[in-house]
Protein backbone atom coordinates (compact mmCIF):
# COMPACT_ATOMS: atom_id res chain seq x y z
CA UNK A 1 0.00 0.00 0.00
CA UNK A 2 2.92 2.35 0.62
CA UNK A 3 3.82 2.33 -3.08
CA UNK A 4 0.32 3.26 -4.16
CA UNK A 5 -0.37 6.40 -2.21
CA UNK A 6 -2.91 8.93 -3.36
CA UNK A 7 -1.56 11.89 -5.25
CA UNK A 8 -2.26 14.19 -2.32
CA UNK A 9 0.22 12.20 -0.21
CA UNK A 10 3.04 12.79 -2.68
CA UNK A 11 5.13 15.64 -1.30
CA UNK A 12 7.59 15.79 -4.20
CA UNK A 13 8.15 14.50 -7.70
CA UNK A 14 11.63 13.67 -8.96
CA UNK A 15 12.48 14.96 -12.42
CA UNK A 16 14.76 12.42 -14.07
CA UNK A 17 15.95 14.72 -16.86
CA UNK A 18 17.90 13.01 -19.65
CA UNK A 19 18.62 9.50 -18.27
CA UNK A 20 21.54 8.79 -20.63
CA UNK A 21 23.19 12.20 -20.33
CA UNK A 22 24.01 12.42 -16.64
CA UNK A 23 27.70 12.96 -17.48
CA UNK A 24 26.84 16.02 -19.56
CA UNK A 25 25.02 18.09 -16.96
CA UNK A 26 27.32 21.12 -17.23
CA UNK A 27 27.18 21.06 -21.02
CA UNK A 28 23.36 20.87 -20.89
CA UNK A 29 23.32 23.72 -18.39
CA UNK A 30 25.40 25.94 -20.68
CA UNK A 31 23.32 25.12 -23.77
CA UNK A 32 20.00 25.86 -22.06
CA UNK A 33 21.38 28.93 -20.28
CA UNK A 34 22.54 30.38 -23.60
CA UNK A 35 19.16 29.54 -25.19
CA UNK A 36 17.29 31.19 -22.31
CA UNK A 37 19.42 34.35 -22.49
CA UNK A 38 18.82 34.56 -26.25
CA UNK A 39 15.06 34.17 -25.69
CA UNK A 40 14.96 36.85 -22.98
CA UNK A 41 17.17 39.39 -24.76
CA UNK A 42 15.53 38.93 -28.17
CA UNK A 43 11.96 39.18 -26.95
CA UNK A 44 12.70 42.06 -24.57
CA UNK A 45 14.33 43.90 -27.46
CA UNK A 46 11.17 43.49 -29.54
CA UNK A 47 8.99 44.71 -26.65
CA UNK A 48 11.26 47.72 -26.16
CA UNK A 49 11.05 48.61 -29.86
CA UNK A 50 7.25 48.23 -30.05
CA UNK A 51 6.70 50.37 -26.95
CA UNK A 52 9.15 53.16 -27.84
CA UNK A 53 8.85 53.49 -31.64
CA UNK A 54 5.63 55.19 -32.75
CA UNK A 55 5.94 53.63 -36.22
CA UNK A 56 5.39 50.20 -34.66
CA UNK A 57 2.11 51.16 -33.02
CA UNK A 58 0.19 48.99 -35.46
CA UNK A 59 -1.99 45.89 -34.98
CA UNK A 60 0.68 43.55 -36.37
CA UNK A 61 3.25 44.70 -33.81
CA UNK A 62 0.69 44.75 -31.00
CA UNK A 63 0.13 41.03 -31.59
CA UNK A 64 3.88 40.51 -31.94
CA UNK A 65 4.43 42.12 -28.54
CA UNK A 66 1.86 39.70 -27.09
CA UNK A 67 3.82 36.86 -28.67
CA UNK A 68 7.06 38.13 -27.13
CA UNK A 69 5.51 38.34 -23.65
CA UNK A 70 4.14 34.84 -24.14
CA UNK A 71 7.51 33.42 -25.20
CA UNK A 72 9.20 34.92 -22.13
CA UNK A 73 6.54 33.51 -19.80
CA UNK A 74 6.46 30.08 -21.45
CA UNK A 75 10.21 29.52 -21.22
CA UNK A 76 10.39 30.98 -17.71
CA UNK A 77 7.86 28.35 -16.68
CA UNK A 78 10.29 25.52 -17.46
CA UNK A 79 13.87 26.60 -18.18
CA UNK A 80 14.94 28.03 -14.76
CA UNK A 81 14.01 24.74 -13.07
CA UNK A 82 15.89 22.84 -15.78
CA UNK A 83 18.97 25.00 -15.20
CA UNK A 84 18.83 24.30 -11.45
CA UNK A 85 18.49 20.61 -12.19
CA UNK A 86 21.51 20.52 -14.51
CA UNK A 87 23.79 22.71 -12.39
CA UNK A 88 22.74 21.94 -8.81
CA UNK A 89 21.17 18.50 -9.27
CA UNK A 90 17.93 20.03 -7.90
CA UNK A 91 15.65 17.36 -9.33
CA UNK A 92 12.76 17.51 -6.88
CA UNK A 93 9.66 19.58 -7.48
CA UNK A 94 6.71 19.79 -5.12
CA UNK A 95 3.42 18.11 -6.01
CA UNK A 96 1.60 21.43 -6.36
CA UNK A 97 4.57 23.05 -8.08
CA UNK A 98 4.58 20.29 -10.67
CA UNK A 99 0.93 20.77 -11.58
CA UNK A 100 1.24 24.55 -11.61
CA UNK A 101 4.16 24.19 -14.02
CA UNK A 102 2.14 21.73 -16.13
CA UNK A 103 -0.83 24.09 -16.29
CA UNK A 104 1.15 27.15 -17.33
CA UNK A 105 3.34 25.29 -19.82
CA UNK A 106 0.39 23.80 -21.69
CA UNK A 107 -1.83 26.86 -21.26
CA UNK A 108 0.82 29.16 -22.69
CA UNK A 109 1.58 26.72 -25.52
CA UNK A 110 -2.11 26.81 -26.50
CA UNK A 111 -2.08 30.62 -26.24
CA UNK A 112 0.74 30.74 -28.78
CA UNK A 113 -1.28 28.79 -31.35
CA UNK A 114 -4.26 31.12 -30.80
CA UNK A 115 -2.11 34.26 -31.10
CA UNK A 116 -0.71 32.96 -34.38
CA UNK A 117 -4.31 32.75 -35.61
CA UNK A 118 -5.00 36.37 -34.66
CA UNK A 119 -1.81 37.43 -36.45
CA UNK A 120 -2.87 35.50 -39.54
CA UNK A 121 -6.27 37.22 -39.42
CA UNK A 122 -4.54 40.60 -39.21
CA UNK A 123 -2.54 39.82 -42.36
CA UNK A 124 -5.69 38.51 -44.07
CA UNK A 125 -7.55 41.77 -43.45
CA UNK A 126 -4.53 43.90 -44.44
CA UNK A 127 -4.06 42.16 -47.81
CA UNK A 128 -7.49 40.83 -48.78
CA UNK A 129 -9.65 43.78 -47.68
CA UNK A 130 -7.16 46.66 -47.22
CA UNK A 131 -9.76 49.42 -47.58
CA UNK A 132 -11.52 48.14 -44.43
CA UNK A 133 -8.33 47.52 -42.44
CA UNK A 134 -8.50 50.62 -40.24
CA UNK A 135 -12.18 50.07 -39.43
CA UNK A 136 -11.88 46.34 -38.77
CA UNK A 137 -8.56 46.32 -36.85
CA UNK A 138 -9.25 49.06 -34.31
CA UNK A 139 -7.46 49.20 -30.96
CA UNK A 140 -10.54 47.80 -29.23
CA UNK A 141 -10.78 44.89 -31.67
CA UNK A 142 -7.08 44.15 -31.28
CA UNK A 143 -7.36 44.06 -27.49
CA UNK A 144 -10.46 41.85 -27.69
CA UNK A 145 -8.75 39.39 -30.07
CA UNK A 146 -5.61 39.17 -27.93
CA UNK A 147 -7.55 38.92 -24.65
CA UNK A 148 -9.77 36.18 -26.09
CA UNK A 149 -6.72 34.21 -27.20
CA UNK A 150 -5.15 34.43 -23.71
CA UNK A 151 -8.30 33.72 -21.70
CA UNK A 152 -9.68 30.83 -23.77
CA UNK A 153 -6.26 29.19 -24.11
CA UNK A 154 -5.57 29.36 -20.37
CA UNK A 155 -8.92 27.72 -19.62
CA UNK A 156 -8.45 24.76 -21.99
CA UNK A 157 -5.79 22.78 -20.00
CA UNK A 158 -7.66 23.04 -16.68
CA UNK A 159 -9.77 19.82 -16.97
CA UNK A 160 -6.77 17.67 -17.91
CA UNK A 161 -4.52 19.16 -15.21
CA UNK A 162 -7.16 18.82 -12.47
CA UNK A 163 -8.01 15.23 -13.43
CA UNK A 164 -4.34 14.26 -13.61
CA UNK A 165 -3.75 15.68 -10.12
CA UNK A 166 -6.35 13.20 -8.80
CA UNK A 167 -4.44 10.14 -10.04
CA UNK A 168 -2.55 7.74 -7.75
CA UNK A 169 1.23 7.96 -8.05
CA UNK A 170 3.92 5.40 -7.26
CA UNK A 171 6.82 6.04 -4.91
CA UNK A 172 9.43 7.43 -5.58
CA UNK A 173 7.26 9.61 -7.85
CA UNK A 174 9.70 9.77 -10.76
CA UNK A 175 8.79 11.89 -13.79
CA UNK A 176 10.96 10.91 -16.76
CA UNK A 177 11.33 14.40 -18.16
CA UNK A 178 13.03 17.76 -17.58
CA UNK A 179 9.76 19.37 -16.48
CA UNK A 180 6.18 18.39 -15.66
CA UNK A 181 4.79 17.67 -19.10
CA UNK A 182 1.25 16.22 -18.96
CA UNK A 183 2.01 12.87 -20.61
CA UNK A 184 5.17 12.31 -18.55
CA UNK A 185 3.32 12.90 -15.28
CA UNK A 186 0.47 10.64 -16.39
CA UNK A 187 3.00 7.88 -17.12
CA UNK A 188 4.26 8.18 -13.52
CA UNK A 189 0.85 7.20 -12.14
CA UNK A 190 -0.02 3.77 -10.75
CA UNK A 191 -3.72 3.84 -11.56
CA UNK A 192 -5.31 3.33 -14.95
CA UNK A 193 -4.35 6.32 -17.10
CA UNK A 194 -6.06 5.39 -20.37
CA UNK A 195 -8.73 8.08 -20.09
CA UNK A 196 -6.13 10.71 -19.14
CA UNK A 197 -3.91 9.82 -22.09
CA UNK A 198 -6.88 9.99 -24.47
CA UNK A 199 -8.04 13.31 -23.00
CA UNK A 200 -4.59 14.85 -23.24
CA UNK A 201 -4.10 13.61 -26.79
CA UNK A 202 -7.56 14.83 -27.87
CA UNK A 203 -7.00 18.32 -26.45
CA UNK A 204 -3.56 18.49 -28.08
CA UNK A 205 -4.98 17.50 -31.47
CA UNK A 206 -7.84 20.02 -31.30
CA UNK A 207 -5.74 22.98 -30.15
CA UNK A 208 -3.10 22.18 -32.79
CA UNK A 209 -5.21 21.25 -35.83
CA UNK A 210 -8.04 23.78 -35.53
CA UNK A 211 -5.76 26.86 -35.32
CA UNK A 212 -3.63 25.40 -38.13
CA UNK A 213 -6.77 25.07 -40.25
CA UNK A 214 -7.69 28.72 -39.61
CA UNK A 215 -4.16 29.91 -40.40
CA UNK A 216 -4.12 27.81 -43.58
CA UNK A 217 -7.45 29.26 -44.73
CA UNK A 218 -6.18 32.78 -44.05
CA UNK A 219 -3.06 32.20 -46.13
CA UNK A 220 -5.00 30.52 -48.92
CA UNK A 221 -7.07 33.69 -49.26
CA UNK A 222 -3.94 35.85 -48.92
CA UNK A 223 -2.16 33.96 -51.72
CA UNK A 224 -5.21 34.23 -53.99
CA UNK A 225 -5.41 37.97 -53.29
CA UNK A 226 -1.68 38.46 -53.97
CA UNK A 227 -1.92 36.59 -57.28
CA UNK A 228 -4.56 39.09 -58.42
CA UNK A 229 -2.13 42.01 -58.00
CA UNK A 230 -0.91 43.04 -61.44
CA UNK A 231 2.57 44.37 -60.69
CA UNK A 232 5.44 42.14 -59.60
CA UNK A 233 6.62 44.76 -57.10
CA UNK A 234 3.12 44.93 -55.62
CA UNK A 235 2.98 41.17 -55.17
CA UNK A 236 6.42 41.09 -53.54
CA UNK A 237 5.57 43.97 -51.21
CA UNK A 238 2.28 42.35 -50.16
CA UNK A 239 3.86 38.96 -49.53
CA UNK A 240 6.83 40.47 -47.67
CA UNK A 241 4.47 41.63 -44.92
CA UNK A 242 3.53 37.98 -44.28
CA UNK A 243 6.84 36.15 -44.55
CA UNK A 244 7.94 36.65 -40.93
CA UNK A 245 4.65 35.37 -39.54
CA UNK A 246 4.57 32.49 -42.02
CA UNK A 247 8.07 31.36 -41.01
CA UNK A 248 7.07 31.54 -37.33
CA UNK A 249 4.00 29.41 -38.03
CA UNK A 250 6.08 26.83 -39.91
CA UNK A 251 8.65 26.76 -37.08
CA UNK A 252 5.93 26.36 -34.43
CA UNK A 253 4.17 23.48 -36.15
CA UNK A 254 7.45 21.83 -37.13
CA UNK A 255 8.42 21.76 -33.44
CA UNK A 256 5.02 20.24 -32.63
CA UNK A 257 5.62 17.61 -35.30
CA UNK A 258 9.07 16.79 -33.90
CA UNK A 259 7.58 16.47 -30.40
CA UNK A 260 4.77 14.19 -31.63
CA UNK A 261 7.07 11.96 -33.71
CA UNK A 262 9.53 11.65 -30.83
CA UNK A 263 6.74 10.25 -28.62
CA UNK A 264 5.35 7.87 -31.23
CA UNK A 265 8.60 6.61 -32.75
CA UNK A 266 10.49 3.66 -31.29
CA UNK A 267 13.41 5.71 -29.97
CA UNK A 268 15.34 5.96 -26.67
CA UNK A 269 13.59 7.97 -23.97
CA UNK A 270 16.15 10.79 -24.32
CA UNK A 271 14.87 11.47 -27.84
CA UNK A 272 11.30 11.64 -26.53
CA UNK A 273 12.32 14.21 -23.92
CA UNK A 274 14.43 16.21 -26.37
CA UNK A 275 11.52 16.40 -28.82
CA UNK A 276 9.34 18.00 -26.16
CA UNK A 277 12.13 20.34 -25.03
CA UNK A 278 12.65 21.48 -28.63
CA UNK A 279 8.96 22.38 -28.76
CA UNK A 280 9.35 24.34 -25.51
CA UNK A 281 12.33 26.50 -26.53
CA UNK A 282 12.72 26.49 -30.33
CA UNK A 283 9.91 28.86 -31.29
CA UNK A 284 10.55 31.39 -28.47
CA UNK A 285 14.22 31.47 -29.48
CA UNK A 286 13.77 31.90 -33.24
CA UNK A 287 10.77 34.28 -33.19
CA UNK A 288 12.86 37.38 -32.35
CA UNK A 289 15.51 36.38 -34.89
CA UNK A 290 12.90 35.99 -37.63
CA UNK A 291 11.20 39.32 -36.94
CA UNK A 292 14.43 41.29 -36.53
CA UNK A 293 16.05 39.82 -39.65
CA UNK A 294 13.04 39.51 -41.99
CA UNK A 295 10.93 42.52 -41.01
CA UNK A 296 12.37 45.83 -42.25
CA UNK A 297 10.28 48.05 -39.96
CA UNK A 298 11.30 46.07 -36.88
CA UNK A 299 14.93 45.92 -37.96
CA UNK A 300 15.07 49.67 -38.59
CA UNK A 301 13.38 50.41 -35.25
CA UNK A 302 15.83 48.25 -33.29
CA UNK A 303 18.86 49.72 -35.07
CA UNK A 304 17.54 53.23 -34.36
CA UNK A 305 17.00 52.46 -30.66
CA UNK A 306 20.45 50.90 -30.28
CA UNK A 307 22.04 53.95 -31.91
CA UNK A 308 20.07 56.25 -29.59
CA UNK A 309 21.19 54.27 -26.56
CA UNK A 310 24.81 54.33 -27.72
CA UNK A 311 24.66 58.09 -28.30
CA UNK A 312 23.17 58.64 -24.83
CA UNK A 313 25.92 56.57 -23.21
CA UNK A 314 28.57 58.49 -25.16
CA UNK A 315 27.41 61.85 -23.75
Amino acid sequence: MEDHNQSSAAKDFILVGFPSLHNLQIALFLVFLLSYLVILSGNLLILWAVVVDQKLHKPMYFFLSNLSVLDILCTTTTVPKMLAMFLLNAKTISFHGCFIQMYFFHGLAVTESFLLVTMAYDRYVAICIPLHYTTKMTKMVNVQLAASAWIIALLIPLPAVIQTSQLHFCSPYKVVHCFCDHLSVVQAACSDTTSQAILGFSIAMVVSSFPLLLVSLSYLNIILAILKINSKDGRQKAFSTCTSHLIVVITYYTSIGVSYISYKADMPIDFHIMGNVIFAILTPMVNPMIYTLRNKEMKDAIVKLLHMKRDQEAR
